[in-house]
């Protein structure tokens, strides 16, 4: 059975003090609720005619989160905040009530427990709907139910458009998030831990010994002499270049990966040793025919072009790594070889 509002009071306890409210209807803020919305003076006084008024201490509670739904409510005066329980026992914030607002009714349209604990962050007044007479209106009056329930659902969309916005928030976040912690920040490129998760990967799914793969090592020749020369700006900006012309060869499913400073990976999948030879070289050759401009000297507007060069080591998994690890020592030590040899070259693994 339904609460009497006397038995409602009993139930609130010291919390809550009642009291009637002489002319609800009268009140600005009762009339300009978002309920009343499209009633006539005479439904907005038939609706009003329903309601009790009752004050809630500061910090006072007007429903608990689990508690049964049985009343509506709007807020007279005061603020209200919602709160919802996290599963570590403490409680996080939803949204702040305000007057004219009303909340409450879904519990009694869903017949659902209450989904949030409300509570009174200063002195608050509030009048309350009982869920009989809710749908005491609802039958005996339809064209104020409609009006009713028409401004319940104007209210849910907005609520709804609000918390799509704000997962549309969450998920962009996240989204950056996640690139964030994949991706090299100064080039856009893949980072080595990525790179090396999707090694493993690969490894671990066991298709590399029916799928021959080859990973590239390769760094910018002398990269000392352009950051002594025009500063670390100038730096970068090669390092910029050539990550820039990587990501512009790379085929699908190729992974390019800045390693740290000057040094680069490339993860070749399904490619044997010659394929990869010939890439690399198509990748050097487009690297010193780059032209970078950097600044004449560090703090300069005026600038200068220069070119680039890179050296580039290669092996092929399985046959000269058959993990991670020593797939990429095999590059690393290509990539050393073609530094002794001269630089600005492409050597392989013995």
């Amino acid at each position: 059975m339904w609460a009497s509002a006397w038995d409602f009071r009993a139930i609130m306890g010291e919390t809550i003090q009642s009291g009637r409210h002489a002319s609800p209807a009268a009140d600005p803020v009762l009339i300009k609720s978002s309920l009343f919305a499209g009633m006539s003076e005479l439904e907005s006084n038939a609706v009003t005619a329903f309601l009790e008024r009752l004050r809630i201490k500061k910090g006072g509670v007007v429903f608990r989160e689990g508690d049964p739904g049985e009343d509506m409510f709007i807020l007279l005066a005061g603020a209200l905040s919602a709160f919802v329980s996290q599963s570590d026992g403490t409680s996080r914030w939803l949204f702040d009530i305000k007057p004219g607002d009303f909340f409450g009714e879904m519990s009694i349209i869903a017949n659902e427990p209450r989904s949030a604990t409300i509570t009174a962050k200063v002195e608050s007044d509030v009048m309350v709907l009982q869920g009989i007479d809710f749908y005491r209106l609802i039958y005996d009056h339809p064209m104020i139910g409609v009006k009713m329930l028409k401004a319940i659902s104007m209210v849910q969309n907005q609520w709804f458009s609000q918390s799509s916005k704000h997962l549309g928030d969450l998920m962009r976040w996240g989204e950056t998030a996640r690139r964030r912690a994949i991706t090299d920040e100064l080039t856009g490129l893949y980072n080595r831990r990525f790179l090396e998760d999707s090694i493993k990967d690969r490894f671990s799914q066991g298709s590399v010994g029916l799928r021959k793969m080859s990973l590239m090592m390769l760094d910018l020749d002398r990269i000392h002499l352009i950051n002594e020369r025009y500063g670390p700006q100038g730096g970068d900006l090669a390092i910029i270049a050539a990550a820039e012309t990587l990501r512009s060869l790379m085929r699908s499913g190729d992974i390019a990966a800045r390693l740290s400073g000057d040094e680069f990976a490339v993860l070749l999948p399904d490619t044997e040793l010659d394929e990869a030879r010939m890439m690399a070289v198509r990748i050097r050759d487009s690297i010193q025919n780059c032209e970078v401009q950097v600044p004449q000297s560090p703090g300069t507007a005026a600038t200068e072009s220069i070119r680039i060069r890179t050296s580039i080591g290669i092996a092929e998994a399985p046959a000269q790594g058959n993990n991670t690890e020593s797939l990429f020592f095999a590059a690393d030590s290509a990539l050393r070889k073609a530094k002794t040899a001269g630089r600005n070259r492409v050597e392989t693994a013995d």
